[in-house]
């Protein structure tokens, strides 16, 4: 029988991408429970993102030198959910009395620190990332794993406007993102399939394409892919935006492509056509960290290559084409077009 909740923290301190993953979990349980309070910790650099959801009550942005104890002691919250496991937040949540503390089992410190233990491993799992998040529930008595159709409406996310972003739309009738690079978190596409998907994409005058990427990922460009930054249908805005800015850009486009990045999940949840490409193995193929969204699809090279073992580029990540993407983003545009009215003879 499920616990009686009042006031939940859930705790995901890691990247962006499992962030967002984790937000349909406030979304289950704000429509289980009408009512209860959910605060949201994360990284600070994360909270801008977590900040336009609309099932989260609080957001908490953790700065590396904060002190787990100030957050936890004196705080009103019965149950505390380690997403993402933390010893030092498990702790201050032991010490300061919260009744429910909810953590997997296989981290040892959890057994000391938290008194209900999730069973199951998420390496092993065939079930995707934002659904094992719900495994965190059943030491609270709710045992239930959506299916991927049912978390598009749970992730809650909306994304602000800003009058640059207004004013960048104005400037071409169909705008899509290219997110390059994934911060060491994923495998990438070849910067030279990103050219090639422009230089394809120029067949259709009314398409521009964004780049988006930090200020670091705009001067690695520059220096490894200056034909893409050079093609005139292509405007480079690597550096340009925060996070609450990038999340408004995403809003306001028309798609967006990447590898298993952050801003991909943020494309999805917001119900943006998005198109993430992926290696085919475990534990970093779509099955576990595709993009979940109303209009998201994944694409995915048949079989692992030899080199699948490590990390970097690899040839099953070349092997998806620019000719594949550009059909799919192709058909976003085909998609807006009004089609045209004839009258018969």
């Amino acid at each position: 029988m499920p616990i009686p909740l009042s006031h939940i923290l859930i705790c995901r301190t890691d990247n962006i991408g499992d962030v967002v993953l984790t937000l349909p979990l406030a979304g289950y349980l704000k429509q289980r429970m009408p009512g209860v309070r959910i605060d949201f910790a994360c990284r600070a650099y994360a909270a801008p993102v977590v900040r336009q959801c609309r099932f989260i009550d609080r957001v908490i942005g953790l700065e590396p030198g904060d002190d787990p104890a100030a957050l936890m002691r004196g705080a009103p919250y019965d149950t505390v959910i380690f997403a993402f496991p933390d010893r030092r937040l498990a702790r201050a949540a032991r010490r300061a009395g919260i009744a429910n503390r909810v953590g997997t089992s296989h981290r040892l410190y959890h057994w000391i620190e938290c008194n209900r233990l999730a069973h199951f491993s998420r390496v092993r799992s065939p079930l995707h990332e934002a659904q094992l998040n719900f495994a965190l529930l059943r030491p609270l008595g709710i045992d239930h794993t959506p299916e991927l159709v049912e978390l598009a409406a749970l992730f809650g996310v909306s994304a602000p406007s800003l009058p640059a972003v207004a004013a960048l739309r104005a400037q071409a009738p169909f705008n899509v993102i290219l997110h390059p690079k994934s911060n060491g978190n994923g495998r990438e596409w070849p910067l030279t399939h990103y050219t090639a998907l422009a230089r394809l994409l120029q067949a259709v005058p009314e398409i521009r394409l964004w780049i988006t990427g930090s200020a670091a990922e705009g001067s690695l460009l520059a220096r490894e892919a200056a034909a893409l930054l050079a093609m005139p249908n292509v405007l480079n805005l690597c550096g340009q935006f925060d996070l609450e800015g990038l999340c408004a850009l995403i809003g306001a486009a028309d798609g967006l492509v990447a590898s298993g990045t952050g801003p991909l999940h943020m494309a999805a949840a917001l119900g943006r056509p998005t198109l993430g490409l992926f290696p085919p193995i475990k534990p970093i193929d779509p099955g576990r960290w595709g993009a979940l969204g109303v209009q998201a699809q994944s694409l995915c090279a048949p079989a692992a290559c030899l080199t699948c073992t490590g990390s970097g580029q690899c040839a099953c990540m070349d092997a998806i084409s620019a000719e594949q993407v550009a059909a799919h983003v192709l058909a976003w545009h085909a998609s807006t077009v009004p089609a045209e009215s004839g009258q018969a003879t």
